[in-house]
């Protein structure tokens, strides 16, 4: 049977093909670490995909990868169908950890991607308040980082990497520190800007139910080392969604239920190798 059209490779944003990672240390007795084992995972255009699995499984590597901050030890790395070359230009980080830079305001922070690109000072000044708007920060533009809350200081990061127009967004767990309601608030908002644009969307995120809220598509990773996908489940859930109240549909019960039998056991194994590590 032929292949179906939206299985081409035009469709796909971002193709990681039998990549795997590998990293040795700098002592003499050149110990080796394969994070990552032989990992495939595709993301269409216009698609939001989470990818869940144990700490420390290489979930971040995989999307240091993506990024083309990171280069696998074997296999390749695919862009709208061109294979990858250094860093990915049309790709979007939000990271985990603080990204803004601390002297520069909210405004300025938003602007610095657009400069980089040599976008004349007053038109990035004005896209950047446009995406402050947005997020909803129109009035802390003159902030800076240490003057804004937690969830403020996520908009703004989030403004920064949008505000780049990327046709892929990188997201590492990025409102893990966030409160619960901040965090519900930021995962909304985030829904209805991608629903704005659709753009692909790879997620990382500890938390089943932040993933299976948001995402089309869920996929497991295994235990490190040489973590793998355990299995990819498509989230049927309708759109758009409040991922406060999609968490009361029975679908979105079932689903995790689902998801979480294949989960439980990669979690318990990936505790059980930290323990050993303590020992």
């Amino acid at each position: 049977m032929p292949p179906s059209a939206i299985d081409t490779a035009s469709d796909y944003a971002i193709e990681l093909i039998d990549i795997t990672c590998t990293f040795r240390s700098r002592d003499d007795a050149g110990k080796s670490y394969t994070a990552v084992g032989p990992t495939t995972l595709r993301v269409r255009a216009g698609e939001f995909v989470s990818v869940v699995g144990p700490t420390g499984c290489g979930k971040s590597t995989l999307l240091n990868i993506g990024a083309g901050l990171l280069e696998p030890s074997s296999g390749t790395v695919r862009v709208f169908g061109k294979l990858l070359q250094g860093i990915n230009t049309r790709a979007g980080y939000m990271f985990q950890t603080e990204a803004l830079m601390p002297w520069r305001s909210a405004m300025d922070n938003v602007m610095v991607g657009l400069q980089y690109r040599g976008v004349p000072d007053g038109e990035a000044r004005a896209q950047a308040q446009d995406w402050l708007n947005r997020v909803g920060l129109s009035e802390f533009g003159d902030r800076y980082p240490h003057q804004l809350s937690g969830g403020m200081r996520k908009r703004t990061a989030l403004a920064q990497v949008l505000a780049l127009d990327p046709d892929i967004i990188l997201m590492d767990e990025p409102f893990s520190a966030l409160d619960v309601q901040t965090r519900q608030l930021m995962e909304n908002e985030v829904l209805d800007l991608w629903a704005a644009k659709k753009k692909a969307v790879i997620f990382i995120t500890h938390d089943l139910d932040e993933a299976i809220a948001m995402s089309d598509r869920v996929v497991v990773l295994s235990a490190g080392p040489a973590t793998c996908p355990m299995g990819e489940f498509a989230i049927d859930l309708p759109r758009p969604r409040n991922v406060a109240e999609v968490r009361t549909l029975p679908r979105f019960i079932e689903l995790h239920t689902q998801i979480w039998q294949v989960l439980r056991d990669e979690v318990l194994k990936g505790y059980a190798q930290q323990l050993r590590k303590a020992a």
